[in-house]
């Protein structure tokens, strides 16, 4: 064993860490000091969004230790900015141990004099954002690793603005984690008076303002008994999803009873995440089985949603995010302005690497439509910006994630729930489908095609493996993918956009990211970006063709996979 990391595990053992935790790294030492070399080969880093890891002993794992350190370099930061008369707003999904670290969240800030509004139990990510703003908290956090395998958990920061931290405080807070290097430098109780239990007060407001969002409430009062099927995944958004469709005025409801139980070893799935097929598949046997018309799952802190709906042929097919997207963005332009609501500053936001056909529609409409890092801190920064010149209406990327309307700052699968079901509503209403809606949109503005690969580095040499595909992507760009000349390099990183003909470049006026974009003479484009909270690096791939007509859809889709896959052979994924 390294001598540095026994180093570390030996402070634990001397250290104020309580019996049971030395108990188990004694045993540890003695049956798999392996496992203890992952749990202490690093400190779990503090991101620019949080923490997350595997849960376990250690200082590269999610634990009492590293949630508590990690909130005191928050609280002092929040200190430093704010002064006296500081609160912030704590949840917690349905996670193994979520409760307990939030818990222990409120613990530290409430021992540091903060006043820590934590919720009564687990409630969806987007609802701690709303309150955040709805309570005029300067912070919050929300214990949840997202759609992440049951052994992981997180720790997600907010701002008082019910964003995630951007610049430059993502980097101070780093900065104030990083100086608690022991556990006797947190402060873990004695402002218990400081806690504040919070509950069904904020579920109604919440829910309030959500129903504001609706365009035509009246198409839902007509389609209330469209047949909608929810399924919550084993997580946070059975506490208010069924609420919110009831408040919209839909009455035939399935809940998907299998998956309605929170439960953080998420029984019924590998990984509770709407983007894989396999987290869906209760849903989708229950929507065959009642000839559903709009099928919906949310992953357990219930800001990342899933849909299902029918083909022309009554075939259920699942959405992928920008398919979702695009017909959530164009409803809140279209509807709109049909209801002559629309404003001559209405904005929408993406990011990158979403797809581009929302800029078609968006430009034809004439509404602006900005394009920011991955991230929703990213759009949100964006609405900061713009307020008072803009108006937002909606925003999202293509890993299933919207933010409708400005009162909440994150991702929200709740609000996104009833705003897909008033879509469906609407369009079945002038006795059609979604899916029906989709083609015309292709047929309109060009059938787009999206493909995302996730490739997995696990362990200590991950990282540095993930660098070095990077590295040579960006020192050494392809010339030619699928036989298409690559036309331009843009490297988000350096800031820089490189035209491969001549090698003349631009700038990019975005904030340093580690993503590389190469775009095709043929408008084809593809993304490589490590991720930020997990061992992995995605690509994403983007072509796109014209569509004469519904008819020829499956024929022009096909033509776009192949295209797809010879631009992955040409990268050897």
């Amino acid at each position: 064993m390294d001598v540095s990391i026994r180093a570390k595990i030996d402070n634990w053992l001397a250290g104020s860490y309580d019996e049971t935790t030395k108990s188990e790294i004694r045993h540890l030492l003695e049956t798999n000091p392996d496992e203890l070399v992952e749990g202490f080969y690093k400190n779990l880093e503090f991101g620019t969004g949080g923490l997350r890891g595997i849960m376990g002993i250690g200082t590269n794992k999610m634990n009492k230790y590293t949630v508590g350190m990690a909130t005191q370099g928050y609280a002092n930061y929040l200190k430093q900015v704010f002064g006296e008369n500081i609160s912030v707003a704590i949840a917690h999904d349905s996670r193994n141990n979520s409760r307990f670290f939030a818990e222990t969240v409120a613990a530290v800030m409430g021992a540091n004099g903060i006043k820590a509004y934590l919720f009564e139990s687990l409630r969806p990510t987007p609802e701690l954002s709303f309150a955040i703003r709805h309570l005029g908290c300067k912070g919050g956090v929300v214990c949840t690793a997202s759609h992440n395998p049951k052994e992981y958990n997180g720790y997600k920061a907010y701002w008082e603005d019910g964003a995630q931290l951007v610049p430059p405080h993502d980097k101070n807070v780093i900065i104030e984690v990083d100086k608690i290097t022991a556990v006797e430098d947190v402060k873990w109780s004695g402002g218990e008076e400081n806690i504040v239990i919070i509950g069904d007060e904020l579920d109604e407001a919440y829910f309030n303002m959500v129903k504001s969002l609706s365009v035509y409430p009246d198409v839902c009062v007509r389609q209330s008994d469209l047949k909608i099927v929810y399924t919550s995944i084993h997580g946070s958004g059975i506490k208010l999803v069924p609420g919110v469709l009831e408040r919209f005025g839909f009455k035939n409801v399935t809940i998907v009873e299998e998956q309605a139980t929170p439960d953080g070893n998420f029984p019924t799935v590998h990984s509770p995440n709407p983007e894989e097929k396999d987290a869906m598949n209760l849903g989708l046997a229950k929507a065959k089985e009642i000839d559903a018309d709009i099928l919906l799952g949310t992953d357990p802190d219930a800001d990342r949603v899933g849909i299902g709906i029918k083909d022309n042929d009554g075939n259920w097919v699942l959405m992928n995010g920008n398919q979702t997207a695009v017909l959530a963005f164009n409803y809140m332009i279209e509807a709109r302005k049909a209801k002559g609501v629309a404003q001559p500053n209405d904005m929408v936001i993406k990011t990158i690497v979403t797809s581009d056909m929302i800029n078609r529609f968006a430009a034809a409409n004439g509404v602006a439509c900005y394009d920011v890092l991955t991230g929703f801190k990213y759009i949100s920064e964006m609405i900061r910006e713009k307020t008072g010149v803009e108006n937002y209406i909606i925003g999202g990327e293509e890993s299933y994630g919207l933010m409708i309307g400005d009162q909440v700052r994150d991702k929200d699968a709740v609000s996104a729930v009833a705003l897909l079901c008033e879509m469906a509503a609407y369009e079945k209403d002038k006795g059609r489908s979604l899916y029906q809606k989709l083609l015309d949109l292709y047929v309109e503005y060009g059938c787009f095609q999206e493909h995302l690969i996730s490739i997995t580095k696990k362990g200590m040499n991950g990282q540095k493996e993930i660098a070095e595909m990077m590295e040579s992507y960006r020192s050494n760009p392809p010339k030619v993918l699928g036989g298409t000349a690559v036309k331009t390099l843009l490297d988000y990183q350096l800031q820089t956009g490189t035209n491969l003909a001549d090698g003349s470049t631009f700038s990019i006026d975005l904030p340093k990211s580690n993503v590389l974009q190469f775009v095709l003479e043929d408008g084809s484009k593809v993304s490589a970006r490590p991720s930020g909270t997990e061992p992995k690096i995605k690509f994403y791939f983007s072509v796109n063709a014209p569509l004469d007509s519904p008819d020829n859809y499956h024929a022009v889709k096909k033509g776009l996979d192949v295209r797809i896959q010879s631009i992955i052979s040409d990268m050897a994924l």
